[in-house]
């Protein structure tokens, strides 16, 4: 609705970049062939010893015209005073010979001239309102037909629409162009066709009716109307509108196709006129333009927020241009809808929807990013984060290095807490464990599998790659058990009873990936190398191995690098294995750190 507004509001810079694109679409017509515009030159006025020229020579002027075949003459030139070399008659006499039109100008003077036949079909509303007029002398008048030489401006500054004819007080007067027409076709009389919105068309009888806006205007095509001089007097079989072209004697006129005189300003008038599908504003413009600018920013919506991003925004410029090309074709039909802000809106909608999506896949992506940073060291999530496709869903088969490490003796611990009716000391102490053990376990390049109570289930090369995953883990081992001796002596300190852990470590090949159903999952690993590794950390720490709180598989010292300390410490039986396993306690080589 908000973007809507500026369209129902008419907001100026909208209304100015509606009328840009307007004359641009726009279809080039072709000159009716009826017309051509004879130019008073600069040369012309010097050769006449100035202007404006004294009757009697406009009069020679006209029976050239006549002689030379034209078919009829009109002026956009006013002849508000008696001419001061006594010619009046003279040229009065002439331009009763053949139609003629002599133009009037729009003035502020609240005097009008007389109203010409109209007929109105509907109700009598709209049209533009005359302010005035200064009219010709009568003698001139009364031996032509006089019209209406005005040329309002848009917002722009540029003249584009002109009034068929203009509403006085007491009726209608013609405009210029539309009353050549009128000369032309013989007819007596306009046809005004109203609606609930004003004028809808102005017909004159022999002439096709005209399309118009509620005000009455038409809309011009800026013909090429061929051009003569009084040298040439090319004017054989057309009706020749005369003006002047020399410097400072009538104003130029901005227009989308640069300045023009007035008497160029009504000959397109008329040629516009003749033109079928000369293009106009329908009154029902509005009320499509804001449908047309709903319907697209709901289309636009859906698109980007139910087709993904890629393929929302291929479709999404289509409907751009889509609707691009609708407008350019209904110009090229004579219809003026305005899509400028509907493609705007368009744009505006599709950057919102795609900002939008993009935020929430932003936020997805920390939302991730804050989870594996749980789980994995957060060098390695930026690794994730600028090579996604290392993430792979589904299963895949891979060689790790599995840990399992666990409390042993937790009994003690948790019961000394609740002799004391503190669990949520127990709480803390266990947290505050598991934070220490992780810090190991991700500084050396693993990834969290998940929690089990005081139990954590970890491994390496996955989904980052670790080419030493194994020397990785064992070194994650030894570490834990480091820190378990300065734990020892906080606790000590504390009043706490001792704690000691067991950690079990394997090598092997196994499944990694996303396990679960649709809806719900875990990035984890699956094979019977994690359960070695489990059953290795239930004997670690524990019975005859009470020393030996790291125990690692034959698999796993293999892949140690030359000058780690592996002390064989026995063969075990595990459940599910029929063959025993030979297992053994790491220790550092005196090389590392």
């Amino acid at each position: 609705m908000l973007l809507a507004l500026p369209l129902v509001l008419s907001w100026t810079p909208l209304e100015i970049l509606k009328l840009k694109v307007f004359d641009s679409w726009i279809k080039d017509q072709e000159p009716s062939g009826l017309f051509v515009t004879l130019d008073i030159t600069e040369e012309d006025v010097q050769q006449e010893g100035g202007w404006p020229f004294p009757r009697k020579r406009l009069a020679e002027i006209h029976m050239d015209l006549l002689h030379s075949g034209a078919m009829g003459v009109g002026y956009v030139i006013a002849f508000s005073e008696p001419d001061r070399f006594g010619g009046d008659e003279e040229f009065a006499s002439v331009l009763g010979l053949y139609p003629s039109v002599i133009a009037m100008f729009e003035t502020n003077n609240k005097e009008y001239p007389a109203t010409t036949g109209t007929v109105i079909l509907g109700d009598d509303i709209g049209g533009v309102m005359l302010q005035g007029a200064t009219e010709n002398i009568k003698m001139l008048r009364d031996n032509a037909y006089q019209g209406i030489s005005s040329a309002p401006i848009d917002v722009d500054g540029l003249t584009r629409r002109l009034p068929l004819l203009m509403r006085t007080p007491d009726g209608w007067t013609p405009a210029f162009g539309t009353q050549i027409l009128k000369v032309l076709a013989g007819a007596d009389t306009y046809v005004i066709k109203t609606n609930e919105n004003g004028i809808e068309q102005i017909r004159v009888k022999g002439i096709p009716p005209v399309s118009v806006d509620s005000f009455g205007r038409k809309w011009i095509s800026w013909v090429d109307t061929p051009s003569t001089t009084l040298q040439e007097m090319n004017v054989k079989d057309k009706f020749v509108i005369v003006g002047v072209t020399a410097n400072g004697v009538m104003p130029q006129l901005s227009t989308p196709v640069g300045l023009m005189n007035p008497h160029h300003i009504q000959a397109a008038l008329a040629e516009s006129i003749l033109i079928e599908d000369s293009p106009y504003i329908p009154d029902y413009a509005l009320a499509l333009e804001v449908t047309l600018l709903l319907a697209s920013i709901v289309v636009m919506w859906m698109l980007l927020n139910y087709l993904g991003i890629t393929l929302g925004i291929a479709y999404a410029s289509i409907f751009m241009l889509s609707t691009g090309f609708y407008g350019y074709w209904t110009a090229q039909q004579g219809m003026l809808v305005d899509v400028t802000w509907t493609f705007i809106s368009e744009f505006i909608t599709a950057t919102v929807a795609f900002y939008l999506r993009f935020r929430e896949q932003y936020k997805l992506r920390q939302q991730i990013k804050k989870q594996f940073e749980t789980y994995l060291d957060p060098r390695q999530v930026a690794i994730l984060q600028k090579n996604p496709e290392l993430l792979k869903l589904g299963g895949e088969r891979r060689e790790m290095t599995f840990l399992f490490m666990d409390i042993c003796g937790f009994t003690p611990i948790s019961e000394h807490y609740k002799n004391n009716d503190d669990p949520e000391g127990l709480v803390l102490l266990v947290n505050e464990f598991l934070n220490k053990m992780t810090n190991i376990i991700l500084a050396n390049g693993g990834t969290i599998d998940k929690y089990m109570g005081d139990c954590i289930m970890a491994f390496w090369n996955a989904p980052i790659e670790c080419t030493n995953h194994a020397e990785m883990a064992v070194k994650s081992g030894i570490e834990i058990e480091e820190e378990i001796n300065e734990l020892k002596k906080e606790y000590d300190s504390r009043g706490l009873p001792p704690i000691n852990v067991g950690t079990g470590i394997n090598t092997g090949t196994c499944i990694v990936g996303n396990m679960g159903s649709e809806s719900r999952f875990d990035y984890s690993v699956i094979g019977d190398a994690v359960n070695l590794a489990a059953r290795l950390e239930a004997t670690a720490g524990r019975g005859e191995y009470l020393n030996n709180k790291t125990i690692m598989s034959r698999a796993t010292m293999l892949q140690l690098p030359s000058g780690w300390v592996a002390t064989e410490i026995g063969n075990i039986k595990v459940k599910g294995k029929e063959e025993e396993i030979r297992i053994y306690s790491p220790s550092f080589p005196n090389n590392i750190n």
